[in-house]
């Protein structure tokens, strides 16, 4: 029990909440997520900037070679005008779902998480930091509570309830980590990452079937993840053999 639970919190604390690898991996994204983060305004332009990149680079694929100069193009030049995050998350996720490699999709998937991190409220992006390092830390009592208090004060900030079933994950309660990826997913049903741990969650409680389907799901959003496609090529034989 306990080997298995730390293996989880090592793959915690090198990925972001519930877009775990279905094995360990290292990954630096957390501690750069967390500077950006900390930065007011920065995280929106970094997502910005990711999508003038995914966008240069999927023109490059369709034309196979260098491509158009996606700088000076009208729609990029409408990018770089975005002011509205909903928007932006938008060309994001659609940048994601047609990205021609990985590298293209994480630009992708970077952006998005960093959007997904900021709630509007000051206060709450801080503690969402603070939960982020206990959780770290593996002080999951504590991330529970300050997480508790974020969604209390922003009951719509879709990635306090991901943290907080990511902890209840850790913690193996289950069904309280099922409550809040359903929330998650009520808010944000593209939540590749919710989707994700929806799918460990029931396979890790013997439903290999339902956890197919999720991370099925969740290669239909970000079809580069991958956890998803590792977990899908374990899954498949399997549960379609019993059908």
């Amino acid at each position: 029990m306990r080997r298995f639970r730390d293996t989880k919190s090592r793959c915690f604390a090198k990925s972001h909440c519930f877009d775990f690898e279905v094995t360990p991996r290292r990954v630096n994204v957390p501690r750069m997520t967390i500077y950006i983060h900390s930065l007011s305004g920065l995280g929106f332009r970094c997502a910005v900037a990711a999508l003038v990149l995914t966008t240069g680079s999927i023109a490059a694929s369709a034309q196979g070679q260098g491509g158009p100069n996606v700088h000076s193009s009208p729609p990029v030049r409408s990018m770089l005008d975005t002011k509205d995050p909903a928007e932006l998350l938008d060309r994001l996720f659609a940048q994601l779902n047609k990205a021609p490699d990985k590298e293209t999709a994480q630009l992708a998937e970077q952006a998005i998480w960093n959007l997904w991190a900021r709630s509007g409220s000051p206060s709450a992006d801080a503690l969402l930091q603070q939960a982020t390092k206990a959780m770290s830390a593996r002080s999951y009592r504590i991330a529970t509570g300050i997480l508790d208090t974020v969604i209390e004060i922003q009951p719509d900030f879709v990635e306090a309830w991901n943290k907080r079933a990511t902890v209840y994950y850790l913690n193996r309660q289950y069904e309280q980590s099922l409550a809040d990826i359903e929330k998650v997913l009520e808010l944000e049903p593209r939540h590749f990452g919710a989707l994700s741990g929806l799918g460990l969650i029931r396979k890790e409680m013997g439903d290999k079937t339902g956890a197919l389907s999720a991370f099925r799901r969740a290669l239909a959003i970000h079809p580069h993840l991958p956890s998803a496609q590792r977990a899908v090529e374990e899954l498949e034989p399997e549960v379609e053999q019993k059908i």
